[in-house]
């Protein structure tokens, strides 16, 4: 056995990593069923605000991409109810209509090649801080998946259903995987449907912590290159499909959700 003792932590982290990559492999949902699953984890972890929010993921032809269908709540979605759309939302294969607010998506797709997956919420203590104009403070180790990774909009720019605030959005995002927009949302930029999903989880959980320190007494920073190293630990593909899948787990133990995971293929 190797003496890790006297290794530094680079090395250590560089030994974890490998570990990991080589021990975890990927879950063997397809593209739908993590979609359909990101759904039900967002709907059991805070973000039910009934029909608001929209959940996109390209499908690796360009121009395309699957979502939920319009009138269906985050608890409902499964495999097999979910469109296959254009940028242009017109519908390609499945029954229904697309939010006419994913509209916003596709100029962040095309602004961002990067990105393969869009969550749109208006989880309770995102918004609430969104009602306080107030940007996400990052200022716990388990937020740092987040940190200086949040983008903010103080003004509400209105219904996203048009160009112009898709264009606005797109902006504002930059090259950021979250963005926080008054009054209104959170939105999550994701290389993965994994990552999307985590990332939507870590922001609610840290507004909802931001909103319980500051009723305490004032946040206190923590050291900017501690939290960056923590950002790029935590938010590794293979620790992203990992927790995704104990998210997975927990909700498909629930039997509202036992639904999900079902094609009619």
């Amino acid at each position: 056995m190797p003496d890790t003792f006297g290794l530094d932590k680079a090395a250590l982290v560089t030994q974890s990593t490998r570990r990991m990559d080589q021990h975890f492999k990927d879950s063997g949902y397809t593209l739908r069923q993590k979609l359909a699953l990101t759904c039900r984890i967002l709907f059991d972890n805070g973000h039910d605000s009934g029909l608001a929010g929209q959940i996109t993921a390209r499908t690796g032809t360009p121009g395309q991409f699957l979502t939920q269908r319009l009138g269906l709540g985050f608890d409902e979605i499964a495999e097999d109810n979910l469109l296959l759309v254009d940028e242009d939302l017109e519908v390609l294969d499945g029954d229904g209509i697309p939010n006419p607010a994913n509209r916003f998506h596709s100029w962040v797709y095309r602004a961002r090649p990067d990105v393969n997956c869009i969550v749109h919420t208006h989880a309770l203590h995102a918004s609430t801080l969104g009602m306080l104009e107030q940007p996400l403070q990052v200022s716990h180790m388990d937020n740092c998946v987040l940190y200086d990774d949040v983008a903010f909009v103080a003004k509400w720019p209105g219904v996203p259903v048009g160009n112009e605030e898709g264009e606005f959005i797109a902006a504002a995002l930059g090259s950021k995987h979250a963005l926080l927009l008054s009054h209104h949302g959170l939105l999550i930029a994701g290389a993965t449907v994994e990552q999307a999903c985590v990332l939507a989880l870590a922001f609610e959980r840290a507004a909802r912590m931001q909103l319980l320190a500051s009723a305490s007494g004032i946040i206190q920073p923590i050291d900017p290159a501690l939290g960056a190293e923590a950002h790029d630990w935590i938010l590794r593909p293979t620790r992203n499909a990992v927790a995704f899948d104990y998210y997975a787990r927990r909700s498909l133990k629930k039997p509202h959700n036992a639904d999900c995971l079902r094609s009619t293929a």
